[in-house]
């Protein structure tokens, strides 16, 4: 894929994340790795809202060139450099790198026990399949960035305990379809608690399955996925390519 194509669906996933109201102000940030590059990486800059970045605001982080760019926070924020500089450098299928402080997975991460039970299908998808990083220590500076990357290990997903969700994938419309599901499961969940009702869950061996049925689906559901909401946005908000 080009490297236009690959920035165009980065800021796709923008835009349809603020439609969501998966976003936060203008806090959270994702990136992505180009084909070509070790682990440099385009993040969006400081300052800017989901819903109007486009892809020319997008800002080329390269790893060489990491300590410079932490000196100037009007260009980007310091914790974006951070995290996703480190995990892109460490997790090598972490090639994009989506974060938010969504409602759902963030009241998930506030829970005393942040296990996802598995109580319907979307659950199980990440049934025994997300880290949970339990020691959050501030904004996610130098040393808590190399924490995180450590947590991660060979997992997709990472729920930052006291903070929010970290996916990742080998490409944008992997990490997006992840951090979507992922959302509508801890919504599923956080509903189900608010019932106050007994939960039916699923047996580990019904839970395992259903996690690899997804994982074996015989389509790639997030290249659908990903295409769908940009067939949306090339019709409704076209601005996301420029």
């Amino acid at each position: 894929m080009k490297k236009l194509e690959i920035l165009n669906d980065l800021t796709a996933v923008f835009r349809w994340t603020a439609r969501l109201n998966m976003h936060e102000g203008i806090a959270n940030h994702f990136s992505v790795c180009l084909p070509d590059s070790n682990a440099d990486f385009y993040v969006n800059g400081s300052g800017m809202h989901f819903s109007t970045i486009k892809a020319s605001d997008l800002v080329l982080i390269e790893q060489n060139k990491i300590e410079e760019l932490k000196k100037k926070p009007e260009l980007v924020d310091p914790t974006a450099i951070n995290i996703h500089g480190t995990i892109h450098k460490k997790v090598p299928q972490a090639r994009c790198i989506l974060h938010v402080h969504s409602k759902y997975a963030t009241a998930l991460s506030a829970l005393k026990n942040p296990t996802l039970p598995p109580i319907d299908q979307n659950t199980m998808r990440f049934y025994n399949r997300v880290a949970v990083y339990d020691d959050f220590g501030g904004l996610g500076f130098e040393e808590e960035s190399k924490k995180m990357a450590a947590c991660i290990g060979n997992h997709q997903l990472m729920l930052l305990a006291n903070h929010g969700i970290l996916t990742t994938g080998q490409t944008v419309a992997q990490a997006f379809d992840a951090l979507y599901y992922f959302e509508r499961a801890c919504e599923t969940y956080i509903t189900a608690l608010s019932t106050n009702k007994e939960l039916k869950i699923a047996s580990p061996e019904v839970a395992e399955k259903t996690a690899q049925d997804w994982e074996n689906y015989p389509t790639g559901l997030g290249e659908l996925h990903l295409k769908a909401i940009r067939s949306i946005l090339d019709s409704e908000d076209p601005g996301y390519k420029e």
